[in-house]
């Protein structure tokens, strides 16, 4: 297709391998004007009372620090260029906020301001920040496994089904498109309206 592609590992809670990994895009690919942050560990997951507090830690550093990190990284390049898309992969768990969810979902509401503040920041120079927050969404792995339909989830859901990860690409791509220059930002669900922000 034309395309290049350049991988590269980091440890996205650690500024240092952050830069060190711009350092390595920049030289090979040059500054990016798209950058979308969907990095993630897992955690056990536990009521408040139960669970380790490493887990709170853990989960700051690769939801809330993350894009602190990625921002300071490739932000100043597209604000140079008076252009520029970043996207963070938010999730429905950050509204929903349901027993066991505490460790995710705070941080998950971190980076929501974090982002929210960005945009406020960076607006001016015409780059955007949004975040797309997925459902329960079926991945290649659901699909080797057989594992796509889950009855109890799809109940909650009044589109009644999951969604794919093609359908979260897609309304990336969308944020990340010109057809989406004057949407800065914005939080969107991609859960079948599994999560429906009010005003």
């Amino acid at each position: 297709m034309g395309r290049r592609a350049l991988a590269v590992q980091a440890d996205v809670g650690v500024l240092s391998a952050v830069m060190e990994m711009q350092a390595a895009v920049r030289g090979v690919l040059g500054d990016p004007e798209i950058v979308v942050t969907n990095a993630v560990s897992e955690i056990a997951w536990n009521t408040v009372l139960e669970a380790d507090p490493a887990s709170y830690e853990d989960q700051f550093r690769t939801c809330v620090l993350q894009n602190v990190h990625l921002a300071k990284a490739f932000l100043p390049a597209m604000i140079q260029k008076g252009k520029g898309r970043y996207i963070g992969i938010n999730t429905e768990c950050t509204m929903q906020l349901k027993p066991n969810q505490s460790a995710y979902a705070s941080a998950k509401r971190g980076m929501d301001g974090v982002l929210k503040v960005l945009a406020r920041e960076v607006g001016e120079h015409q780059v955007t920040v949004n975040q797309v927050a997925p459902g329960w969404t079926i991945s290649d792995q659901d699909r080797e496994q057989g594992t796509e339909r889950n009855e109890g989830y799809e109940a909650t859901v009044p589109l009644k089904r999951r969604g794919t990860d093609q359908e979260i690409a897609n309304v990336v791509a969308f944020l990340a498109s010109d057809l989406a220059s004057f949407i800065t930002g914005a939080y969107v669900p991609v859960c079948g309206g599994n999560v429906m922000p009010t005003v």
